[in-house]
């Protein structure tokens, strides 16, 4: 029988260390924060939390939540107390929830608890169904102390609208010209994840879904042209679908090169956009490997995604380097410093495939999201995709056709910024 709820022994361990945790823990936004970008409060759960005044009943009301929030309620927990520097309390639980299963196994000498090996514990199913929605979190806003003392030193961002931003998503593929591109079911969430994000974050966003390698291209060629770049300080460019290395698919199998995406915006073609930041998000896979992981010798592992999983991969190997290269429209190649100002995060590392679950989204779009919503304010957009690096890094799903049907993804970004790059969401400057 399927259980959505927290493991006894983590319920146990939660139960025992009430009194201590309840005395010396320190629940402040960060930590709340963390567990909303882990989905695991709510915004209402969190508001509850923090209106609290006195600290103890912060920490009753925090204890009294968790083990109704799912299997991995716990793992975010401790990692929670990890990054808020609390680790006396979390060794302790650990400890504690690791000592239990261990009384277990002694109490019943064939009894094996599966539940002691965390790589196994991740959700084989998916789990409770308030999970299943992306993190809604509004954006946190920027303060006015912040935006002054760092205005500076990094590139311009208080137009309003900060900029356009477009969505190409590619979710259902034609059977004749491109059979072996599967639906990407999921896709339709991450198209609305971005949609809300980056309208939050003021820009003009336009989405396009399903379209041919001909249509991409004049999408993207129209796009560049917009007069509205002319007073905007930054763009966005985000594209979903199936890919290889180097290249995403359109709807009628053809790849569309990212080389050429990259160089309809530099300096020489899109003279609009000169010195101004590019921002780039690609969820796609970069061939055909599935990373299975390794086992881990040392430190936490956490298991953050259930099941339903699938590959952005789609057919790897498809001609020579040289031969895609010649579908990019004939230009010669721009020489780098043609190319400045852009960021460039992708879903995975190349060679691999990304991750994407049918009820979530991808992991990446999930947890860019996240990170989005809760660190724009203060945060580098480099910084901010480290913390996606490092969140995606600690996910583990299940795929079919992989090893014991387990996997892993590994996000990068690429970079010729120039100046900080900080969105100062909300901040209206006053000129």
């Amino acid at each position: 029988m399927l259980r959505c709820g927290m493991s006894d022994r983590d319920k146990q361990a939660l139960r025992k260390l009430s009194a201590v945790f309840c005395q010396q823990m320190v629940v402040d936004e960060q930590f709340i924060q963390y567990l909303q970008a882990d989905e695991i409060l709510t915004e209402d759960m969190a508001e509850s939390i923090l209106t609290l005044k006195i600290s103890a009943k912060r920490n009753w009301r925090l204890l009294f939540l968790l083990p109704k929030r799912g299997p991995s309620a716990f793992n975010s927990f401790c990692s929670a107390l990890r990054v808020t520097q609390q680790h006396h309390l979390s060794d302790q639980i650990e400890q504690f929830s690791t000592d239990y299963c261990y009384n277990l196994i002694s109490r019943a000498g064939r009894f094996k608890c599966i539940a002691c090996d965390r790589v196994f514990v991740s959700e084989s199913m998916e789990t409770c169904l308030d999970t299943d929605c992306p993190i809604t979190t509004p954006v946190l806003p920027c303060t006015q102390d912040f935006y002054l003392t760092h205005c500076e030193q990094s590139y311009r961002m208080c137009s309003s609208p900060r900029g356009c931003a477009l969505v190409i998503s590619n979710v259902t593929f034609d059977p004749c010209a491109a059979p072996d591109l599967d639906h990407r079911k999921g896709g339709e969430v991450d198209e609305d994840v971005l949609r809300k994000v980056f309208t939050e974050l003021d820009f003009v966003v336009t989405v396009h879904r399903n379209l041919t390698a001909q249509a991409m291209r004049e999408c993207i060629e129209q796009f560049c042209r917009l007069p509205d770049h002319r007073t905007a300080d930054s763009c966005v460019v985000c594209l979903l679908s199936h890919g290889v290395d180097g290249a995403v698919y359109s709807t009628d199998g053809e790849l569309l090169q990212l080389d050429w995406v990259f160089e309809a915006f530099d300096n020489s073609h899109c003279p609009l956009l000169q010195n101004k930041p590019k921002m780039f998000f690609v969820q796609a896979c970069r061939g055909e490997e599935m990373d299975c992981g390794v086992v881990q010798t040392d430190g936490p592992v956490r298991t953050g995604s259930p099941s339903c999983e699938q590959r952005d991969a789609g057919r790897e190997g498809e001609g020579d380097p040289g031969s895609r290269r010649a579908m990019s429209l004939g230009r010669p190649r721009i020489k780098l410093p043609q190319r400045s100002d852009m960021i460039c995060g992708f879903a995975s590392l190349k060679g691999t495939a990304a991750m994407r679950n049918t009820k979530r989204g991808s992991w990446f779009i999930q947890e860019l999201n996240a990170a989005l919503r809760l660190r724009s304010r203060d945060t580098h957009l480099a910084d901010i995709l480290v913390q996606v690096n490092a969140r995606i890094k600690e996910r583990e799903g299940f795929a079919p056709g992989t090893p014991h049907h387990r996997c892993k993804e590994m996000s990068e970004f690429t970079s010729s910024l120039c100046n900080d790059l900080f969105l100062f969401p909300k901040y209206q400057h006053q000129f």
